[in-house]
């Protein structure tokens, strides 16, 4: 059986996709880190509700965490066959499905009413975290703005969720006018 710990970071480094290695308070570790931040999260999701759509944004954050630390030097090596166009459609499509079934929404929305509404808003706020980190490097690496465009939807698809469990588990939307 192999062992889990390697101790190749013992000394506070970590290597990229490709070996390199970088010192682990490196802000690309931020960028990366917050998109398994945001993959747990949605674990935590599941655990409590199947929602099968989220196991494919599991699975896609798992490869954009591997495109977030790859060096763009070797991003073709790695992800020269990545294309996010579909995956964009079907967010895009799961929003519409939801969305469909809920009232308009005129006010700001209170992020409560159940742990997993509230964890529905958790990943809702790391997907604009996410953004966030991963705009800084944006400029850098082109290959980060189709990453860009997956997050902000995501970020709008982790939103309708919420008003969904609202909905499908007839929990009031608390507003703020």
């Amino acid at each position: 059986m192999s062992k889990i710990y390697t101790k190749t970071g013992d000394t506070g480094t970590t290597s990229l996709v490709g070996g390199s290695r970088i010192n682990k308070s490196d802000a690309i570790l931020e960028v990366y880190g917050t998109c398994d931040e945001l993959n747990a999260y949605i674990g935590a999701i599941i655990a409590e509700e199947n929602v099968p759509f989220l196991t494919d944004i599991q699975e896609q954050l798992f490869i954009m965490g591997g495109i977030l630390a790859t060096p763009k030097e070797k991003y073709e090596q790695y992800w020269k066959e990545v294309s996010w166009d579909s995956f964009l459609i079907e967010i895009e499509k799961e929003i519409d499905e939801m969305a469909e079934a809920l009232p308009p929404l005129n006010s700001f929305l209170l992020p409560q009413g159940s742990f997993i509404i509230a964890k529905a808003h958790i990943c809702r706020t790391l997907c604009r975290k996410l953004e966030r980190r991963i705009a800084q490097f944006s400029s850098e690496n082109e290959h980060f703005l189709e990453v860009l465009k997956v997050v902000n939807r995501l970020s709008d698809y982790f939103f309708i969720l919420a008003r969904y469990f609202h909905y499908k588990f007839e929990i009031d939307e608390k507003c703020f006018v």
